[in-house]
């Protein structure tokens, strides 16, 4: 029931959020150096597209690709241009290595830019060559992670992936292949397909800590309005009835071997966590259809890919929609994707605000503590076992209503 409720307002409150003001009214915050931005940078092409994918993606055309690729070092050097500076770049899509030789052109112009220290690129298993890893190390990729989602052959086929990467054996062969190659290495995997049983989960669970692999990220089925017909077309009608239950199997299967780096992030002790909305309070967004966060304004580039081009080829930010955010929106915002990275510091929280964070949040904190989500302790909230799912709700929510503002983009285009 709590989780019902969780979900209903949560769904609410994201959907109000995610409705931007369009057109030319459009702005990035004010530049100046911070410590804690990261460089988000989008691929939107694919060799095919998967039916639970609700990213900007198109089907790859080389020769668009390359000007792509032009166009987002032109944005990288804008930003610097402006006065922005990055610590860590995340590079996702799509599927960022499909041409590798201009990824390590584009990760080596933001490198020259700015003072990164942390490169994350998101790849599919087809990739795993070692012609692609080389170039990759040399790019100074510390952290690679491999769009899996299952290893099984039934789930791999439903999903239209089998054809592309592989059976579930050859794709844990390549991840295995892997290890030692990067600081860290993730495995991105999904949990709750409707076709999706507790045999099939406890099985994937088994092959993936065979591998060795350093990180696995669990996310729950996420789909947007359209993307839900196109899962449910191939696999059958999308609900969270067993949610909760695949969450407790996953929780408990990789608790002996892995820590909790966020609600739904396991990580082995030293590696580079995935989450960059955790690590980093703002981020930068780049790419067509790439959605940005700093300063309290929220941003997203225009979804057209051609006009992406065009506006860049004019020395321009491709800016298609932004909003402002009120300082308790900020502090709610981050008291979410805080505690999903497991604990909040309350000083630091309230320096950010100046002594005013209680202010904002008493509502949320009281509410949580009240069903047994969160703890404090010494200046610290901290995620309970329970606290952890209704945290998986939240952010499946969250992440729900972005995608559908993704769907109300590409309409409009």
């Amino acid at each position: 029931m709590i989780g019902a409720l969780i979900t209903a307002v949560t769904k609410r409150e994201f959907s109000r959020a995610m409705r931007f003001e369009e057109g030319v009214g459009a702005s990035l915050p004010r530049g100046g150096e911070r410590a804690d931005r990261l460089l988000y940078l989008h691929i939107p092409f694919c060799e095919s597209l998967c039916p639970y994918c609700s990213f900007n993606r198109v089907v790859l055309d080389a020769p668009l690709c390359r000007r792509y690729h032009e166009a987002l070092r032109t944005e990288i050097r804008l930003y610097r241009d402006a006065g922005y500076n990055f610590t860590g770049v995340y590079v996702g899509g799509g599927t960022p290595t499909i041409l590798i030789d201009e990824l390590q052109r584009t990760l080596g112009v933001a490198r020259e830019c700015f003072s990164i220290r942390e490169v994350s690129v998101e790849t599919n298993p087809n990739h795993l060559t070692p012609h692609n890893v080389d170039v990759l190390k040399k790019s100074g990729v510390n952290r690679l992670s491999v769009g899996v989602q299952s290893f099984d052959d039934g789930l791999l086929k439903a999903m239209g992936r089998y054809e592309k990467y592989g059976s579930g054996e050859v794709i844990a062969g390549k991840i295995a292949e892997m290890a030692g190659q990067f600081d860290t290495l993730n495995a991105d995997m999904i949990f709750n397909f409707p076709v999706q049983t507790e045999e099939i989960l406890k099985r994937d669970l088994d092959i993936l800590i065979g591998t060795g692999v350093d990180q696995i990220t669990y996310y729950p089925l996420m789909v947007s309005d359209s993307t839900r017909r196109k899962v449910e077309g191939t696999m059958g009608r999308v609900d969270f009835g067993k949610e909760k239950t695949l969450y407790r199997i996953i929780s408990e299967r990789l608790a002996p071997s892995y820590r909790f780096s966020s609600a739904w992030c396991f990580s082995r002790r030293g590696t580079m966590v995935d989450e960059y909305i955790v690590d980093y309070d703002e981020y930068a967004g780049l790419g067509s259809g790439s959605i940005g966060y700093m300063g309290g304004r929220c941003y997203a580039n225009t979804f057209d890919i051609p006009r992406y081009i065009e506006t860049l080829d004019r020395g321009e930010f491709p800016l298609m929609a932004s909003r402002d955010f009120s300082i308790a929106q900020q502090a709610r915002y981050d008291f979410l994707m805080r505690l999903f990275g497991m604990e909040m510091d309350m000083a630091s929280l309230n320096e950010k605000y100046r002594g005013r964070a209680l202010r904002y949040l008493w509502k949320e904190i009281l509410a949580f503590m009240l069903i047994g989500g969160v703890r404090y302790n010494k200046g610290t909230l901290f995620l309970t076992d329970r606290g952890r799912y209704y945290w998986v709700i939240m952010m499946r929510e969250f992440f729900t209503a972005v995608n559908n503002f993704r769907d109300f983009c590409l309409k409009r285009q």
